[in-house]
């Protein structure tokens, strides 16, 4: 039966029967591995996101956006008092993006989904193997990534 406690041993049966860990060597390298996992996941899901917002970018504009002042400094009083054409909605060309790239947009965003959910799923189990080293692992991960790949989302 399996320990319900964490532990500190080197023997390990992480996800698969085939990664069975019996050594601190094995145990330095399943950590790393996780330790990557965990960082893949935090990149994932920032991806993620950046590509939410460039898809928001991609939109048309608003149609009621102001029209482009042709207009000199010296115009006179009258000239920059609203009139009824100056407050109608300009029209603006249609620039939706095609329904392909919307689709193309879509299956690529349900793909990193069922990628982020799967990992987060096996890391999850990982943890749930109730072995410090590899639940350090995950922590540590889990920081690095989001380390290294929040600072991106600032800039979008």
């Amino acid at each position: 039966m399996m320990s319900m406690t964490f532990g500190v041993s080197s023997n390990v049966t992480l996800l698969f029967k085939s990664w069975d860990v019996h050594s601190p060597a094995g145990m330095v390298l399943s950590v790393f591995v996780v330790l990557l996992l965990t960082v893949f996941y935090e990149v994932l899901k920032v991806w993620r996101v950046w590509l939410g917002s460039s898809s928001k970018l991609a939109q048309p504009p608003s149609p009621y956006a102001a029209p482009p002042s042709s207009r000199s400094e010296s115009s006179s009083v009258l000239d920059s008092s609203p009139s009824e054409s100056s407050l109608t909605p300009v029209e603006t060309p249609p620039q939706t993006p095609s329904t392909r790239t919307s689709w193309l947009l879509h299956v690529i965003q349900t793909v990193l989904h069922v990628l982020q959910v799967s990992l987060g799923y096996m890391l999850m189990l990982c943890v749930m193997s109730y072995n410090t080293w590899i639940f350090l692992g995950v922590i540590v991960g889990s920081v690095l990534g989001y380390f290294i790949s929040f600072p991106i989302v600032d800039q979008m």
